[in-house]
């Protein structure tokens, strides 16, 4: 049942392997194990997917070992979980001494033994799970049935069942409330009615208040039908007029630009004369860099404060045991367990859902330390919360430095050599600034050097041609072509409003090609991630199009949303697409950073959740507000109290 069994260290030597007969090989799943979760601090959940089969592993951080057990994902084996808890209680004993005497000596000359302990601890795991207790039916006396006595359950003839009654009862109370605020003057007349109605018939306080209720209403919309007059001479035309603005144009094709013949050309966006420190900002900068993403924390010129860890019991002051109970918690003769760590950790959870962290990533990431620490022995003159908050410090920046490092001008240089356009396409949620930092990353490119065109493929909101047009005029005023040997540096491709974004962005990219733009940037149409009709669309312009890069736009305010938000948009990415191998998003670009000052949660949950880089950074509204991520200054200020 079990593909393969493997014991390695967390150095890579693998020190005892069990292979399935028909399984395949370890290596590969082991491999995407080690680079997938151990690697990049995800080690919250102890499942992991890779193709066929699911490995499930656990951690040894007292002696440095990893014990990884893999079997097809179709299975459903019960027995997995207790497998590896036993045979890594068993192997640890078994050469505890030789790896607390020979250390790392003892893992390169040692000989470990170990396939008939694991047989006999896989032959017990498997016959556990198929040992079950029958189901037993209860018995009368079990039941609650039992508990009813005769009278209870005899209903008189004409006698309502008390269960319903007691639903009236709260229905009658909830809209007791809103009766004496609506008709308050009433009181009188149902006084009358109720001794009316007490003469006839007992009835029950419900009906009693349905029955003022109908003759409220009934009065009510007979002084409604007197108050009205009719005017037939005032008759409504049928049908809703349109509204036509002073400034306006009510001809639908003066916005259909289809057959227009200056798209690509510098005629369709003459420049424009504007301030250039207002648009650039920083005077002082130097062109064509991107700074990276800079913090100053204060924690430097604050005191550390030792938290004592509250599961230790108290020792009585004065005494000799109180000075050696305290000087063996300080020089690392303890080993970390669960119980001490567990409020620290909820602490440092809660302080990650403040800064912004997603609650569900604050979890994983508090788990993932947490099995990262258990059972090692703490430094020395260390404490628990020290300890702790390395460690996660560490995973944080682990997280944040993922495994493709996207280099855009590297990757432009290369399309340069194959004379080709490199295509950025971007997407994201209603808002975030999508075109906003298009215009940055044209202008970054523009600095370097390179010419861009701006597919303008957001055919639904009003004004996102224009927007893209006025970026257009402003960036050819800040890089007019004749600094540039008479060359247009940036230029707007544009098919008006209504049309098919996919066909627009086919109809870019090669315009680009016959003109030898070096760069295309896709706008797309702000979408929720729960439009299925949208996502399809979106889906459809990034298969049909294969863009280099896809960039998810997102804004740095957002906390469980981002979550939700990625998650959606690269599950509809893959579902809608109609390749074999769905394209998903490549990276991030994250806006409005410069309003959130130090809750920048944001960051972490999005890079978490898609292992995905933050490629760009927006800061303000300038052209020059653009930055690199840096992992540490962003780490300094999450974990800033």
């Amino acid at each position: 049942m079990l593909d393969f069994f493997t014991i390695f260290s967390k150095g890579g030597l693998v020190l005892w392997c069990f292979q399935g007969v028909r399984g395949p090989a370890a290596t590969a799943p082991v491999n995407a194990l080690i680079r997938s979760v151990l690697l990049q601090e995800r080690g919250g959940n102890n499942s992991f997917t890779h193709e066929a089969l699911t490995l499930k592993y656990k951690l040894d951080n007292q002696f440095e070992l990893v014990f990884v057990v893999g079997f097809q994902k179709i299975l459903t084996l019960t027995y997995v979980d207790k497998l590896i808890d036993d045979v890594h209680k068993e192997f640890r004993d078994k050469y505890r001494n030789e790896f607390q005497q020979k250390g790392a000596l003892g893992l390169l000359n040692g000989t470990f033994d170990f396939k008939d302990d694991f047989m006999r601890l896989l032959r017990d795991a498997e016959e556990s799970s198929k040992v079950r207790a029958p189901t037993v039916m209860k018995t009368f006396e079990q039941s609650l049935k039992s508990q009813k006595t005769v009278k209870c359950m005899i209903e008189t003839r004409g006698e309502k069942p008390k269960e319903k009654v007691k639903n009236k009862k709260n229905k009658g109370s909830k809209k007791d409330g809103t009766e004496a605020v609506a008709a308050p003057s009433k009181a009188s007349g149902g006084d009358k009615q109720l001794s009316a109605a007490g003469d006839k018939e007992e009835l029950t306080k419900d009906e009693i208040l349905q029955k003022n209720r109908e003759e409220f209403f009934r009065r009510h919309m007979k002084a409604g039908e007197k108050s009205r007059s009719p005017k037939p001479d005032a008759q409504k035309e049928k049908g809703k007029k349109p509204r036509v603005w002073d400034l306006g144009n009510s001809n639908a094709k003066v916005l259909d630009y289809s057959n227009s013949a200056t798209n690509g050309s510098a005629e369709a966006c003459p420049v424009e004369e504007f301030d250039p420190d207002m648009a650039l900002g920083d005077k002082n900068r130097e062109p064509g860099r991107l700074y990276d993403l800079e913090y100053e924390s204060d924690d430097e010129a604050e005191e550390e404060k030792v938290v004592q860890n509250p599961s230790k019991p108290s020792v009585k002051k004065g005494g000799l045991g109180g000075m050696f109970g305290m000087l063996k918690g300080l020089v690392g003769s303890k080993s970390l367990t669960r119980e001490d760590m567990d409020p620290v950790l909820e602490k440092m959870k809660d302080h990650l859902i403040a800064k912004n962290v997603a609650a569900e990533i604050a979890v994983q990431l508090c788990e993932s330390v947490a099995k990262k620490l258990e059972g090692k022995v703490m430094g020395t003159f260390t404490t628990v919360t020290s300890t702790v908050k390395q460690a996660l410090q560490e995973a944080l920046v682990q997280i944040l430095q993922p495994q493709r490092r996207v280099d855009v001008l590297r990757d432009v240089m290369d399309a340069q050599r194959h004379r080709r356009p490199y295509v950025i396409t971007f997407c994201g949620v209603n808002g975030v600034g999508k075109s906003t930092n298009l215009a940055k990353i044209s202008f970054w490119l523009i600095e370097n050097g390179f010419s861009v065109l701006i597919a303008a493929c957001d055919t639904f909101r009003a004004g996102a041609v224009e927007q893209l047009r006025t970026h257009t005029r402003r960036l050819n005023a800040l890089h007019p072509a004749e600094s540039h040997g008479g060359r247009t540096m940036v230029q707007l491709y544009e098919k008006g409003y209504g049309k098919d974004a996919a066909g627009i962005a086919m109809e870019a990219i090669s315009y680009a090609r016959n003109q030898g733009f070096d760069v295309v940037l896709v706008d797309t149409a702000g979408r929720m991630q729960d439009n299925a009709p949208l996502m399809t669309a979106l889906a459809k312009l990034i298969a049909v199009n294969a863009p280099d890069l896809v960039l998810f736009v997102g804004e740095a305010l957002v906390g469980n949303e981002a979550v939700d938000q990625l998650v959606k948009f690269n599950k509809a990415l893959a579902d809608h697409s109609m390749a074999q191998t769905p394209r998903l998003i490549d990276g991030i670009v994250l806006t409005k950073f410069d309003t959130i000052d130090d809750k920048v949660g944001a960051a972490i949950s999005m890079t978490y959740i898609t292992s995905k880089p933050i490629v760009f950074v927006g800061t303000g509204q300038t052209y020059c507000d653009l930055r690199s991520l840096n992992a540490k200054a962003v780490v300094a200020a999450l974990m800033k109290a």
